[in-house]
């Protein structure tokens, strides 16, 4: 809520001064021979108005509102930056709404330094309240239940309408709360204008002046309003206004500041970053965290890094918390407070067994109602986390009071969260502990269960904190290792685990277990090989290793056999054994559906989707969205299944003609890349991105697709149906460029039993038309024509029922070309299948099939306004990237031209190593390149990058 105007407390105007002054004074003493000059004046002055205005010391809203304007006039004086409006105060109308509801009470309850004061009076101000509302701050420590009612009064007085109607109020011995409540609301009685009665820090009345001012309230005239603000919500019988609808609340989560806010409130402070989200997120939208991290940032030569390392133990942070939070709990308190916080979340039980006390659910629960930076998780109110500032300050704390004890918490902890099912946190606080092998143990035990739940990116992060070593010793690690590096990784990689993990010794007990990891991970790379007498194999013995002690110790027998049937089922998908991939994936989803296994059933649903693709169009859509849904559900997005069920969605729409529709599908499906891992899922993927680009008529561009998916079909352990139909486009790409001698070649490479196919006799076809030999084409397609080649998808026939007719034309057969090209739209109709008349354009053919008599004359005229329409073939040249990069991703962009290795990159952006790979996944699939240096070649003809100095050489004249 702050712009230049710091928020509510005492400690937070210590520390902002702290921030402001003491740089300032340091300046003029450098510049002025120690001499201060006259800035330390203004920082005094701004100084003693913030004193003023924490402790409440100001009468009426109006003055109030001055003050705080004051402050920000001093503010931007001494640091250079004039503050959004005319008080510097960051304008947050969503909530100004709230305030002026119709509501007879609101009531804004949050954590110290969440903005509220600065919401009551930036509100007022914005109303053009200030001859209406009276504003009545309850000073800490203050418990004498007079001096606030004379403050009531007095600030009644100086409202417009309350001038006339309230009488003065002198202090007297006698005088108590009851009795001036008593006369307000005598006073009151004839109001007939609006008023608010401003209290700010309710939470500092004793129970006396609390139960007047419930008094007040429920007894006040209609047009007396009441806006309450405080740290916690007070006894004041506000739930029978709650049930009325006459109370309107303003808590935590609605003063966090969004990223709009906050990009308003530093440009106000002078910071500009270009993406302040990661540091609202850091603080939780906290206003006071902002706001002092906002003066950290301001004038600071590398803002961005800064902003990233902000954490609640940065100086002014701290200070606050401590003063605000900290120091006010009794010592029980804190030393719950301080020894939890190494907790990502905390219950009652295990506070307990770190503190040895007991009552820590009630604590916590008391925290949490008193709005101590401690939030509860579930309904019940069991679970509690700390504000991310709060828990870095208490780490801190921890660690500077209790450096001895830190290992031994991370101990208890792990040891608890292990045996109450939490895997994940345990292995973390196991290896905070350096115990690394009961992280080990953990891993190994809870890994298959973490696979099958989707969790990939979870167990990735696990292993990278194990020290190499580890790793390669230990043989359960191994297996891990190695089924990560096939979810993220190489399959060169995980051959080497896989090895390593074979030949390494298992503790006495163990065996069990390590046999059930590696049946899985051998399951997992046998079918990322596409291997189907491999995945065949594996899938056996994987459903016996699911009757095994171990498999029925954790509860994955079910989930083994699911994992099996999905397996069959997509390696049958891939050698186009439809049925049976259709049997096996019927039999996995259900059982999937039936133990609760999502991610299974998600993979299930994915290829399921890549066979409908084949069959029914209509059911393809309906499948592939489907599975998309459920990774969009998940964040499963990046898994490689995720980019069957794009897939599925892509192709129907490129062959309908929907080439732009297509645009979205192919891209999400290319964002699940990988440099090496998952040859077929590449193949794939590359194969839509070909075909679509032909269809678009950039024949240089599919043709450089199609060659990438190419050079993936040697790393496949078998050859499916994908290979030789990427091969006859690539072949009808080079076609289509003229490069006739090269379609031979890449034709001839191909095995006998490879060339049978239709897909690549249709292609041998065109290529044939082009070599204007309309014979030797319909010998091609007579196999396929006939039904006697070997064809995966139905409506391929209709390509080669087109194809004859062309060459029927060429040879002068009016009537056999009629027939073929009735024949070809007889199949291409069903399913809306346009594509293949783009990319062997006819239009004379059709055009004087629609003056005969044809059963497709709406299908002829859709066909012929998509050749009218088709956009000209581009020059040849780059394309525009596919989508815009994001500032992070241009970073990551400009070391790429370099020699820096992807760790040394992290270093220099200080960021992770999984991060910088993130990125370089996202560029590549945006740039539609595969490798760095094809990323570099591209983003330098996009100009995103400076010209290659050899090549600025080699231009240069003379």
């Amino acid at each position: 809520m702050l712009g230049s105007a710091g928020p509510e407390g005492p400690a937070l105007a210590k520390a902002l001064v702290m921030a402001v002054v003491q740089p300032v004074i340091k300046y003029e003493r450098r510049g002025r021979g120690g001499k201060t000059g006259p800035a330390r004046g203004i920082v005094y002055g701004a100084h003693l108005e913030i004193e003023q205005l924490a402790a409440g010391h100001a009468g009426r809203c109006g003055a109030m509102i001055e003050t705080m304007g004051s402050v920000a006039g001093a503010s931007a004086a001494v640091g250079g930056a004039a503050g959004p409006g005319a008080a510097g105060v960051v304008a947050r109308p969503r909530l100004f709404g709230r305030l002026g509801a119709q509501a007879r009470v609101s009531v804004v309850s949050a954590p110290p330094g969440s903005g509220k004061t600065v919401l009551l009076r930036s509100w007022i101000s914005a109303g053009g309240l200030e001859e209406r509302a009276a504003c009545v701050p309850a000073g800490r420590g203050d418990h004498d239940p007079q001096r606030f009612w004379l403050s009531v009064t007095g600030a009644l007085r100086q409202t417009a309408p309350g001038s006339a109607l309230v009488r003065p109020v002198t202090a007297a011995p006698d005088l108590d709360g009851w009795v001036i409540t008593e006369r307000l609301l005598a006073d009151l009685a004839p109001l007939d204008d609006r008023v608010w009665l401003v209290v700010d820090d309710v939470h500092e009345l004793d129970p006396d002046a609390l139960r007047q001012l419930e008094l007040l309230i429920m007894r006040a005239p209609a047009g007396l309003r009441f806006v309450l603000a405080a740290r916690h919500d007070v006894r004041l019988g506000l739930h029978r206004l709650r049930l009325e609808g006459e109370l309107a609340e303003i808590r935590e989560p609605d003063l966090r500041f969004t990223v709009a806010e906050a990009s308003e409130l530093f440009a106000a402070a002078g910071v500009h970053l270009p993406d302040p989200a990661p540091l609202v997120a850091r603080t939780e939208g906290w206003a006071a965290g902002l706001r002092l991290a906002a003066l950290s940032l301001a004038g600071h030569p590398d803002p961005e890094r800064l902003a990233a390392e902000f954490s609640g133990t940065e100086r002014t942070v701290a200070e606050y918390l401590l003063a605000e939070v900290l120091d006010r709990q009794p010592e029980p308190v804190r030393r719950l407070l301080l020894r939890t916080s190494i907790l990502d979340r905390v219950n009652g039980e295990l506070a307990g067994l770190l503190t040895g006390d007991s009552g820590g659910e009630r604590i916590l629960q008391d925290l949490e109602a008193a709005n101590a930076f401690t939030v509860a998780l579930d309904p019940g109110r069991s679970w509690f986390r700390y504000h991310r500032l709060f828990a870095d300050l208490l780490q801190l704390q921890l660690r500077r009071t209790e450096p001895d004890q830190v290992v031994a918490l991370h101990e208890r902890a792990a040891g608890w969260l292990a045996g109450h099912g939490y895997p994940v946190e345990a292995v973390r606080h196991a290896q905070a502990a350096r115990d690394w092998g009961l992280a080990a143990r953990v891993l190994a035990d809870h890994w298959p269960g973490l696979y099958l739940d989707g969790q990939a990116s979870t167990v990735h992060g696990l292993l990278a904190r194990f020290p190499a070593e580890a790793r390669v010793a230990d043989a359960e690690l191994a297996a891990v290792a190695a089924g990560d590096e096939l979810a993220d990784g190489s399959l060169e990689a995980a051959e080497r685990y896989l090895a390593l993990a074979e030949r390494a010794s298992v503790p006495e007990g163990r065996a069990g277990q390590a046999q059930l990891l590696l049946g899985i991970v051998r399951l997992l790379l046998a079918r990322q090989r596409e291997d189907p007498p491999a995945v065949a194999e594996q899938a056996r013995r994987l459903q016996a290793l699911a009757e095994a002690p171990e498999a029925a110790r954790s509860g994955l027998g079910e989930e083994l056999r699911a994992l099996a049937l999905i397996s069959l089922g997509s390696i049958e998908h891939w050698v186009a054994r439809f049925q049976e991939a259709e049997r096996y994936l019927e039999q996995g989803i259900a059982l999937a559906r039936r133990i609760g296994r999502p991610y299974l059933e998600f993979t299930g649903l994915a290829h399921q989707a890549a066979i409908e693709w084949f069959r029914s169009f209509a059911r393809a859509a309906e499948r592939g969205p489907q599975a998309a849904e459920l990774a969009e559900r998940h964040g499963w997005t990046d898994d490689p299944a995720a980019a069957f069920a794009s897939l599925a969605v892509a192709n129907v729409l490129t062959w309908q003609g929907q080439l732009e529709e297509a645009e979205p599908w192919v891209q999400r499906a290319e964002r699940t890349l990988r440099a090496e891992a998952d040859p077929a899922t590449g193949l794939s993927i590359r194969w839509a991105r070909g075909v679509l680009e032909l269809a678009r008529g950039r024949d240089a561009d599919a043709l450089a697709v199609f060659q990438a998916a190419d050079r993936l079909a040697g790393r496949l352990a078998e050859p499916s149906y994908m290979v030789p139909a990427n091969r006859a486009f690539l072949v009808h790409a080079l076609v289509r460029l003229g490069e006739t001698e090269r379609a031979e070649q890449a034709l001839a490479a191909l095995g006998d039993q490879d060339r049978e196919r239709g897909t690549v006799r249709i292609s041998l076809a065109a290529l044939r038309l082009a070599q204007d030999d309309p014979h030797a084409a319909i010998a091609a397609l007579a196999p396929v024509l006939d039904g006697s080649a070997p064809r995966a998808w139905p409506a391929w026939l209709a390509q080669a029922f087109l194809l004859e007719a062309i060459a029927r034309d060429a040879l002068g057969d009016p009537a056999a070309v009629a027939s073929a090209l009735e024949r070809a739209l007889d199949v291409a109709e069903p399913d809306g299948v346009l594509t293949m008349f783009v990319l062997h354009p006819a239009p004379g053919l059709l055009q004087r099939q629609a003056r005969q008599r044809t059963a497709h004359a709406a299908l002829i005229a859709e066909i012929l306004d998509l050749l009218a329409g088709q956009a000209p073939v581009p020059p040849a040249g780059p394309r525009p990237p596919l989508e815009a990069l994001s500032e992070s991703e241009l970073r990551v962009l400009r070391y790429l031209p370099t020699n820096l290795p992807v760790p040394q990159i992290a270093g220099e952006l200080y960021v992770s190593v999984h991060t910088v790979k993130t990125h370089m996944k996202h560029l590549y699939a945006k740039l539609g390149t595969h490798t760095r240096a094809e990323a570099v070649d591209r983003a330098r003809s996009l100009g995103l990058l400076a010209p290659s100095p050899l090549r600025g050489q080699a231009t240069r004249p003379g």
